[in-house]
């Protein structure tokens, strides 16, 4: 097969064909990709993007095609805050892929039940009618992660909000407090997450307190890049809900960093910090402080495959003995649950 000669020197080139840049070629690159992957925002919102249209112009060229669509449902579609359903809106999503240059099907199939994407993955948790969202992180259920599970499904029935909320944590720095009667006083978090769909702007915080929390005493308190919406608890396990709401909506891929806190101080003495994962990935820091009034005679790092399993990868860590803290460091945390330990005098 002879090479074309012509005078950009690319032997893909033909005649009367305008030579795309390295950029232009990268950028169909990936639109091929995100509409292999999915998930539907994220391959429509791409195709605007490579493709160079406005909402405007593509709502008119779909006019011309007989199709109305107002910019205000592309806009929902583009940003996940709405999925094209109803049989004029998949119609209106065909013609899209005319009005875009795609192949045939390319967005319609993203929008089919059970569409997971080549690099999608499965987990135990998702988005409430049996799908998954593509490249989301395998997920772990909060029934091997908390042991009144079935308070807090109640709880996030209560808000309406699915168990998977669409994000995962990319970085997690926790500090704990532990008070002069030995109860867990406080706890902080510098949070990173990154969105795994389009259009979450809010994350639900859990707290579990020891035995004897009052629930409805205790107070959340956001302290970066967020506010604090709804609270909801379980008197009877301890268990509390809060909504904290982002000052962004996010696209799929998007980081957010925010800061909140639980003031607690209404538990009987503690013995161990623990925290569960849902999903893998992120480094994860946990530093525990105690008053002087209270200090424990032996500390020690663990993990756990989930609730009521044996102790895995048990540590001993030593008290800073200055600043009465102890901490761990997990670089890349698995779904699963890990903690401190300590043993009183």
């Amino acid at each position: 097969m002879g090479r074309t000669s012509g005078a950009s020197g690319d032997p893909s080139c033909g005649a009367g064909e305008r030579v795309r840049s390295g950029a232009e070629r990268e950028r169909e690159h990936e639109l091929e990709r995100v509409l292999r992957t999915g998930p539907f925002p994220l391959a429509l919102r791409t195709a605007l993007t490579v493709r160079g249209l406005a909402l405007q112009r593509v709502q008119h060229r779909l006019a011309q095609r007989g199709v109305k669509v107002g910019v205000t449902s592309l806009s929902y579609w583009q940003q996940g805050a709405r999925r094209p359903r109803r049989p004029e809106s998949l119609r209106a999503v065909r013609v899209l892929e005319d009005v875009l240059d795609l192949p045939d099907r390319a967005l319609s199939r993203l929008l089919e039940p059970g569409f997971t994407g080549s690099t999608g993955s499965i987990g135990s948790t998702g988005s409430g009618d049996g799908r998954e969202e593509a490249g989301r992180p395998a997920a772990r259920s909060y029934r091997l992660l908390l042991d009144p599970a079935e308070a807090l499904e109640q709880l996030l029935a209560e808000l309406e909000t699915p168990a998977d909320g669409g994000l995962h944590t990319v970085g997690h720095h926790e500090r704990v407090r532990i008070g002069p009667a030995r109860e867990l006083r406080a706890r902080n978090s510098q949070q990173v997450v990154r969105a795994h769909r389009d259009g979450v702007d809010r994350y639900l915080a859990i707290h579990h307190g020891d035995p004897g929390c009052a629930p409805e005493r205790v107070a959340v308190r956001a302290t970066e890049n967020c506010r604090v919406g709804r609270v909801r608890w379980h008197g009877p396990s301890g268990v509390i809900v809060a909504e904290l709401l982002f000052d962004a909506r996010l696209r799929t891929g998007e980081t957010y960093v925010f800061g909140y806190g639980f003031e607690d101080g209404t538990g009987g003495p503690s013995g161990e910090y623990v925290r569960g994962f849902s999903f893998a990935g992120g480094q994860y820091v946990l530093q525990v402080r105690f008053d002087e009034a209270a200090l424990p005679v032996r500390f020690r790092r663990f993990a756990r495959a989930a609730v009521g399993a044996r102790r895995t990868g048990m540590r001993e860590l030593t008290l800073n003995g200055p600043h009465r803290s102890v901490h761990a460091v997990e670089q890349s945390v698995r779904p699963g649950i890990l903690g401190i330990g300590w043993d009183w005098a």
